[in-house]
């Protein structure tokens, strides 16, 4: 019948609701009749109708269980017909127990003989594999076939090396051609996924060539993002805004210093943080110049970014000049830690996530919205079954075939306890000194406070690093942007002293808050991250300064106490030069204009890089800081108030690098006055505002401290 509209949905396994909406006469009776798969019909009894206007909402009952993977029609005599939507079935209680799949063969398995498409789709009537073997020119359509747990599979034979396909999908009667969720190539843009052989691009990752590390202490983390690390004009990178870029040896800026890879060389950094390398969304990845973005929308979880490669419609380009980034970074001995985006993604409508399985991979509030606890995206329902084996087994892929040594979490906190440790643990079989850390701010996501991988739950997660923004305030003040303008202890607020011991000792010491974690490695200090304004921006905010002589030695300052903190050391590209964003405080797709390492200026600023380099090169040399026993670092740490907020931290009966052993002092001076100190016996200077002195054989009792500066002098007993 003309002018009316049915609506027919699930509500359980023999329960069906059908909304009729007519404009011709109010619905009251009706004949209603299911059919499934185009051939058996059975009546419904109807339990219940509730009327309004021209509205009327059956509550029906089936006389048979509804299964997923059947194709249903509902009928209603004399209004019409409609396909029976089973989207809700993901909500079931039971639909995780009972379509849980753990088969390790999701995705295109390739031989030269066959290849395999498998595909979990179990709400699903149909399924279809679209496969092309002539770059998309001609497409060939094949049945998949239903198998238990609602898997969907198809062998051809023959080589279908670099074939491109999608899956045509069919779900409560809609019809959606969508990419592989667990695709491992990609023509450019994720338009189609692409069958490759990882035979032909395995080469040695050198994975034993970086140093082991004991501990999480021992790493000196560099964050970078490919583009912005290589863009820059005034290097002679060839690749510039590609991993291969990232992978040149040898590269010099316009003056002769070191560039791209040759400076983390020279700055001598353990590990190397990529922003987001897997596929995202918003870049145009054939033209990469026309728009800008950081990556923190991801597309496709198991494939690299196409904008990164040389050839993003190629699909071995991005796999195999990865591959090449990672071997040289691992050839000159720096380990590299991938940037994941597992808590949300761009948006859940057009992902191959919920083509494929609607309403099951992102996480509902109690009220059935959609959950945004990152406020940028739909968060991912991680404590689903298969959505936390999705997670685990793409993680272990980037482990296994591009040798990646590391994880941060992006809004860790938004992902659940147990998928993050089934990572950990998986990760360390792998790699023994496999690193994860993150974000772990507790968001608003519909996960209970007690399931989140949050900081408030770092005491659960002993073997987890995270992101210590107490750190960070207390040594340059709050860093949102309405506080920008606000100070801490090493810029202009003295009252943070307290504060800065707490913070000096990774926040696990209860001298003046309680214990922030219960292991010293779980802190990751820094002051400055991709995110929000720079460090340079924020002493010109809260200091008034625009001196560059003044702000460059309170940065100088403050990176040598990221350094010579408790807990593991990170940096972000060009802090350690005073890079400006023109007080932007958030330049994700704000292009190379504020984003990109300025080689020139490190150019006029060498000596800021130089004095980084020395305070590695110290940090590396006192490995009684890499100290990771909250009870040995009590038992040892002292700390003295000087004059003018000045700190002395005394680290007692350590060993040095050349075998003496005594104490560990370190003065710090965050004001504008000069400091005196009387130890009143000979200690010897090892480091200051020229940098590391490993043997300076210079020795004074009386010394002072020059205002905005960090010395450090051992006495040796």
């Amino acid at each position: 019948m003309k002018n009316s509209s049915i609506f027919a949905k699930y509500i359980s396994e023999n329960k069906i609701r059908i909304t009729v909406l007519s404009q011709i006469s109010r619905p009251t009776n009706a004949a209603i009749v299911l059919i499934r798969n185009d051939q058996d019909s059975v009546g419904l009894k109807i339990d219940k109708v509730s009327k309004m206007n021209n509205l009327a909402i059956f509550d029906c009952s089936s006389p048979f269980t509804l299964e997923l993977g059947n194709k249903y029609l509902i009928y209603v005599e004399p209004y019409g017909i409609c396909s029976l939507d089973m989207s809700d079935a993901p909500f079931d209680e039971n639909f995780d127990d009972k379509y849980f799949y753990n088969g390790s063969d999701l995705g295109a398995n390739y031989t030269k003989e066959q290849t395999t498409f498998v595909l979990w789709a179990p709400v699903a009537s149909n399924a279809l594999l679209r496969i092309s073997t002539d770059g998309g020119k001609n497409f060939v359509y094949h049945n998949m076939v239903r198998e238990l747990k609602g898997v969907f599979r198809l062998t051809l034979q023959g080589d279908y090396d670099g074939a491109i396909y999608n899956y045509i999908v069919e779900n409560s009667g809609i019809i959606r051609t969508t990419t592989d969720p667990y695709a491992k190539a990609s023509t450019a843009n994720g338009k189609n996924s692409v069958v490759i052989d990882f035979n032909k691009v395995q080469i040695d990752l050198e994975n034993d060539v970086p140093p082991v590390t004991k501990r999480y202490t021992d790493a000196i983390i560099y964050e970078l993002h490919v583009r912005d690390f290589t863009i820059n004009k005034n290097t002679n990178i060839v690749n510039k805004g590609k991993f291969l870029g990232l992978a040149e040896e040898g590269r010099t800026t316009t003056k002769g210093n070191p560039a791209g890879l040759d400076y983390l060389k020279y700055l001598g950094v353990t590990h190397v943080q990529l922003l987001p390398i897997y596929d995202y969304k918003t870049v145009d990845e054939e033209f990469p110049d026309t728009k800008y973005n950081w990556g923190y929308d991801p597309q496709q979880y198991f494939c690299p970014e196409g904008s990164f490669a040389t050839n993003a419609n190629d699909g071995y380009s991005r796999v195999r000049e990865l591959k090449q980034m990672v071997k040289t970074l691992h050839h000159n001995k720096i380990k590299v830690i991938m940037d994941v985006v597992y808590n949300h993604m761009y948006d859940f409508a057009t992902t191959s996530l919920e083509a494929v399985v609607p309403n099951y991979y992102f996480r509902r509030n109690p009220n059935g919205t959609l959950s945004n606890g990152s406020f940028c995206g739909d968060d991912l329902a991680t404590e689903r079954k298969m959505v936390s084996k999705f997670i685990v087994d793409s993680c272990l892929f980037w482990i296994k075939e591009y040798g990646i040594d590391g994880f941060r979490f992006d809004l860790m906190g938004i992902i659940d306890k147990i998928t993050l440790m089934k990572i950990y643990k998986e990760a360390i079989k792998i790699k023994p000194d496999f690193m994860i850390y993150g974000e772990g701010w507790n968001m608003p996501t519909a996960l209970l406070d007690e399931q989140k991988s949050s900081m408030y739950n770092a005491f659960q997660l002993p073997k987890i690093g995270f992101f210590n923004d107490g750190f960070r305030d207390i040594l340059k003040g709050p860093t949102g942007e309405s506080d920008f303008h606000v100070g801490g202890y090493l810029t202009g607020d003295l009252s943070y002293v307290d504060g800065f011991k707490f913070a000096f000792c990774g926040g696990t010491l209860p001298i003046v808050f309680n214990p922030k974690f219960p292991k010293i490695s779980q802190s990751i200090n820094y002051v400055e991250c991709h995110d929000n304004g720079t460090l340079y921006d924020k002493i010109c905010a809260c200091m008034y300064l625009t001196n560059n002589k003044e702000i460059f030695k309170i940065i100088k300052e403050i990176n040598a106490c990221v350094l010579f903190s408790y807990g593991v050391p990170f940096i972000h590209m060009g802090q350690e030069i005073g890079l400006s964003k023109n007080m932007h405080q958030n330049t994700y797709n704000s292009g190379d204009k504020y984003n990109q390492m300025r080689y020139d200026l490190l150019d006029e600023r060498m000596d800021m890089a130089n004095y980084l380099k020395s305070a590695i090169e110290a940090r590396k040399d006192f490995e009684f800081l890499k100290e990771d026993s909250t009870e040995a670092v009590s038992k040892n740490t002292s700390f003295e108030n000087l004059e003018n907020g000045g700190l002395l931290i005394k680290i007692k009966d350590v060993k040095f690098k050349d075998d003496k052993k005594g104490d560990f002092l370190l003065l710090i001076n965050p004001s504008n006055n000069e400091i005196y100190y009387d130890f009143n016996e000979d200690v010897e200077f090892v480091f200051g505002n020229n940098g590391y002195f490993e043997d300076s054989k210079t020795y004074a009792q009386r010394v002072s401290v020059s205002p905005h500066n960090l010395d450090i002098y051992r006495k040796i007993k």
